[in-house]
């Protein structure tokens, strides 16, 4: 089968496409699944740089929370994956055959429904979907009909995105009618958070660039800040609230603006009913926040640090998905031979960029890729 494979740590030059791997076999408990699309995810790229630093922050390191690391090479990469079961292990029933489905993307390390301490991940501890073809779990692999979405939007639906979304809304207790800042607000993560913000019957509200408002007031953004504007913040956000501040903020960002966040939380706790709650997921505006914590303990702020999700989370995630409630954002989609391309086109996206990127095999492409290429 083709799949590309990392070989090591470093640029878009450790990707290389192979043609002749062998084709997996289902085991016990197990379907193997022609892969149609696999969204792209930032952990794609930040594994393969080495970027999760956990002790020292010049280390160069795979993501590991069981205690050593799970990432070795040559390992396919690839978490968001949608495709059809074409063969299925020992104790899977035959009449899967021919199901499509979407990946619950985690390696679970037990069978604990409600809690996930030790998060790994197809496309990282074991080989994802930069394939044409995977061996997954078949209690993880969930059928979804929905014939109004195509594989790649389903693909752009991924549990990588939208269950970290989820476990930030539920480990901060989001409730409905509360505010919720959503700052990232115009990736994968960003944009499921407004859905599901919607669905629960909070009120989202972004941070991103100004020209991507229009899309994200579309997609159920109460209001549009731009990034771009950071100087008095507050009189921005106290603008769209009425004066009231934030309830929780669901950061993708970090770095120096943290802070400004938490400002926007606790510039008038005489407002609050609850406590000011800060959900982190990601630091793409860099890793290393000051932070007086005089600030956190007297405010009596609450953080709550998230990577992925629990198997409840992914259930829910999957039936809002199989009742039409959420929606795919799905930006473009490349094949997977030209997948160094997709890569370096996702780290320099340009101010058209929303949603997802999605890597379809070269062999579906004129079916399932070719409709949302790139003009």
């Amino acid at each position: 089968m083709a799949a590309m494979q990392l070989v090591g740590h470093g640029g878009v030059d450790q990707l290389v496409y192979k043609t002749d791997l062998p084709l997996p076999r289902p085991g016990k408990g197990e379907v193997l699944v022609q892969v149609t699309a696999t969204a792209k995810n930032n952990t794609d790229r930040k594994a393969r740089e080495g970027l999760y630093p956990t002790k020292d922050k010049t280390e160069v390191t795979s993501f590991q929370m069981g205690g050593s690391p799970t990432l070795t090479f040559p390992r396919i990469q690839g978490a968001d994956i949608a495709g059809r079961i074409v063969a299925v292990g020992d104790e899977v029933k035959e009449e899967r055959i021919g199901q499509r489905g979407l990946l619950d993307f985690n390696i679970y390390a037990d069978q604990r429904r409600d809690i996930n301490l030790t998060p790994d991940y197809f496309g990282h501890g074991a080989d994802g979907g930069f394939a044409e073809y995977v061996v997954l779990p078949s209690d993880q692999f969930h059928e979804v009909k929905n014939p109004e979405l195509t594989d790649a939007e389903l693909a752009a639906m991924g549990m990588c995105s939208y269950q970290t979304a989820y476990h930030m809304m539920t480990a901060a207790g989001v409730k409905a009618g509360e505010r919720i800042l959503v700052t990232g607000a115009s990736g994968g993560v960003g944009t499921a958070l407004i859905q599901l913000c919607r669905i629960v019957g909070a009120i989202p509200i972004a941070l991103s660039q100004k020209d991507k408002a229009p899309a994200l007031l579309e997609l159920g953004a109460e209001a549009v800040l731009d990034r771009s504007e950071m100087d008095a913040f507050i009189d921005r956000v106290k603008e769209v609230t009425g004066g009231k501040p934030i309830d929780a903020v669901m950061d993708l960002v970090g770095g120096e603006m943290t802070s400004q966040f938490i400002d926007t939380m606790i510039f008038d706790m005489n407002q609050r009913s609850t406590y000011p709650r800060l959900s982190i997921a990601g630091a793409s505006g860099g890793n290393l926040s000051e932070i007086m914590w005089t600030r956190i303990y007297l405010y009596q702020v609450q953080i709550f640090g998230v990577s992925h999700g629990t198997r409840e989370e992914a259930e829910q995630l999957i039936n809002w998905i199989r009742s039409g409630q959420l929606k795919p954002v799905l930006h473009a989609a490349f094949p997977l031979s030209r997948l160094r391309e997709a890569e370096e086109y996702f780290v320099n996206r340009n101010s058209n960029y929303l949603g997802k990127i999605v890597i379809v095999p070269d062999s579906q492409w004129e079916d399932q890729g070719a409709p949302f290429a790139l003009s």
